[in-house]
């Protein structure tokens, strides 16, 4: 058995990796900015953010694209765009960045916690049937690092129920359900731009839907009131008594950035897709050792992260999921950790008081993510062939020392 680099032996990568840096930048993307400085209009429906909503609707096969200022603001919005607001519930999955279940505070209504699959780690549909009452209003299936979420089964549910569906695609750009992309499966799709995401602007955000009314009403909310698609200064009809708006625009910055990574995020999708798969075939061989499914009718899965979750219960005494992890770095694994670390619920900035949100279920969650999930960054899925060969060569050496059968 070979000696681990942890106690001594030697490295599987003697060099880094070579991880892209992330966002990707292109030279002509930055001309375009340089462009938009100079021509003084940045803002308001400019020329580049009308153009991506449209691009972006086109490529997604949305009739309508509304950008917005960030992610989280986009589910608000969603939100608030069905009028749900306190003496309401909206069910949100246990595990999720805090966005989605903040979401639903910032408009009174109550998150209900329900807990995710073992395999896919995104919402059940049985738990999110069982978690329904009369004051349900709403569900926010989450695509989740590499996965996606039930959306056959969802959408059944929240049709009998009478329910309203808005995905959260913050990790789903380029995925595609049934050959349907996510967003476009439920009454309202929120995508996140921020600087992590798989296109990424810094900040920003946008939503998708085919229902014009919603188009014009998640417009105004966003734009302080103004019509969908106004231009400065050319006069309209005002929002109607009662719709509280706000400020939540982007830039045309944003929006050419954007612009540029579309075209590329086909290609870069069919890549990370093709690279997670022969990852998958690698790590699921080992013993101890299984990877986030992905979705169950996923045509084009997308991937934000890659998942890979160890056996805790079958490691050698005293060894732990941080043991694993210290081992893969020693071998020059880099980009590996442990993510959030953390449910929903129980993230550290997660400060909304224990009365203002109720958890229905979360079994599942709280032993995947406190024992066995690891997070792989987005970049993994760019590395050549060759790289990502040795990458699975360092979980097999680390677990042929740490699994117990």
């Amino acid at each position: 058995m070979e000696q681990l680099a942890i106690t001594g032996g030697s490295k599987i990568f003697t060099t880094p990796a070579h991880v892209p840096p992330w966002p990707p930048v292109y030279p002509e993307t930055a001309e375009k900015l340089k462009d938009i400085y100079l021509s003084h209009r940045w803002s308001f429906y400019g020329k580049e953010e009308v153009e991506f909503n449209k691009a972006f609707a086109d490529y997604t096969g949305a009739k309508y694209c509304a950008m917005m200022a960030n992610g989280t603001v986009t589910l608000e919005l969603a939100l608030r765009a069905f009028d749900i607001g306190p003496g309401d519930e909206v069910i949100v999955p246990a595990h999720t960045w805090l966005a989605t279940g903040e979401a639903v505070v910032y408009t009174g209504a109550t998150p209900v916690v329900v807990d995710i699959e073992p395999d896919t780690l995104c919402m059940d549909p049985d738990k999110f049937e069982q978690a329904i009452t009369p004051r349900t209003k709403a569900v926010i299936p989450v695509h989740l690092f590499g996965s996606m979420a039930d959306m056959d089964r969802i959408m059944d549910i929240a049709r009998k129920h009478d329910l309203r569906v808005i995905e959260d695609c913050a990790h789903s750009h380029g995925g595609e359900w049934r050959g349907q992309h996510t967003g476009t499966l439920g009454d309202i799709g929120s995508f996140s731009f921020q600087q992590s995401k798989i296109m990424a602007s810094g900040e920003g955000g946008a939503c998708l839907t085919n229902d014009e009314v919603l188009a014009e009403k998640l417009g105004r909310l966003s734009h302080i009131g103004y019509q969908f698609g106004a231009k400065q200064g050319q006069k309209g009809t005002p929002p109607p008594v009662g719709l509280i708006c706000h400020n939540y625009r982007v830039t045309d910055f944003q929006a050419a950035i954007l612009s540029s990574q579309l075209a590329h995020l086909k290609e870069d999708t069919l890549l990370r897709q093709k690279n997670a798969e022969y990852l998958r075939k690698r790590l699921n061989a080992i013993p101890g050792i299984r990877v986030q499914a992905a979705g169950k009718h996923a045509t084009l899965q997308s991937y934000y992260m890659f998942a890979i979750m160890v056996d805790s219960e079958h490691l050698q005494p005293g060894i732990t999921r941080q043991s694993v992890l210290d081992a893969l770095h020693a071998e020059g694994v880099t980009g590996v950790d442990l993510g959030w670390g953390q449910p929903m619920y129980r993230q550290p900035l997660w400060t909304v008081p224990e009365d203002k949100y109720r958890i229905a279920s979360c079994e599942i969650a709280e032993k995947i993510v406190f024992n066995d999930l690891m997070i792989c960054s987005l970049q993994w899925l760019m590395l050549p062939q060759n790289e990502l060969s040795m990458v699975a060569d360092a979980f097999e050496k680390v677990m042929e020392h740490y699994y117990r059968a």
